[in-house]
Formats: C-alpha cells, structure tokens, sequence
C-alpha cells in the first residue's frame, strides 16, 4: 500500500477548512490544517508536506504571500491557492494553480489535488532496454569500414 500523500489546508473559516478536512481525510489524504500564514509556515517547516491547499483571504499574510514564503522553503511542493473573490487571471500569484470557491466542485478540487500531487513526483523515468543487441552494431559497423 502506498503512503497516504499529506496536505496542508490553510483557510481563516474554519467551517470551510473542517469540510476541506474532512472531503480529503475520506479520500485517503493526511490532512494538516492552519487558520493563518504563521501557522501554515510553522508546519510547513515541521512536517513533510505534499501539497498545500490555501485561500487567498488570510488575516495578516494574504495566501499569496503564504505561498511565497513555502516556495523558498520547497519550491518542488505543488500548491493551489483559493478564492470567492478573485476569479483567475484577475491577479497575479505564485501558486501552481488557481481555483475560484464558488466555481469549484469537491469532484473538481479532489481530481486537481490528485494531478497536482503526483506531479510532485516528476516525470517517469525511461525504461532502459534489459539486453543490448551487438549484432546489429557489429553489421553497421562492418558496412561502414
């Protein structure tokens, strides 16, 4: 069985962020929550995350900011910034991608963590051949002589 990926939710509602929680832990993530940037970075720093799931609207640090400081931490961390204000490309921002809230089903928000995470992973890595055939080379080489 593969390791269970962790994701760091970060929302100032904290009914939002218990129903985040709660959508995610049903389907198999550890789940980490923070209500403020400040918090979000202390775990961040604390724990091995990978993904980070944050709103745009925290008091203090805006999650855009929060977003900026994780991605000196670990820039190699894929992280989805949210927001019912702002609808995408109205602003700039750091994060990998951007949801708008109230156009976003749980379907959609869980298939893009589920893409986003397993793009931390990279990309597959070429299968090498098991056996090399020299007969082939030998021919060519002997053709070129």
């Amino acid at each position: 069985m593969r390791p269970k990926k962790t994701i760091l939710c970060v929302d100032d509602n904290e009914q939002t962020l218990s129903v985040r929680k709660f959508l995610l832990e049903t389907r198999g993530y550890r789940v980490y929550t923070a209500i403020n940037g400040q918090d979000a970075i202390s775990l961040f720093s604390e724990t091995h995350i990978d993904l980070v799931l944050t709103d745009l609207g925290l008091p203090q640090m805006d999650g855009n900011a929060l977003i900026g400081h994780l991605k000196e931490i670990s820039p190699e961390v894929p992280m989805i910034l949210t927001s019912d204000t702002v609808r995408a490309g109205e602003r700039a921002h750091r994060a990998d991608a951007f949801l708008a809230k109230g156009c976003c089903s749980p379907v959609a928000l869980i298939e893009r963590i589920r893409v986003m995470s397993a793009r931390k992973r990279g990309p597959r890595k070429a299968v090498a051949p098991t056996h090399h055939d020299t007969t082939h080379q030998d021919t060519v080489v002997a053709r070129a002589s």
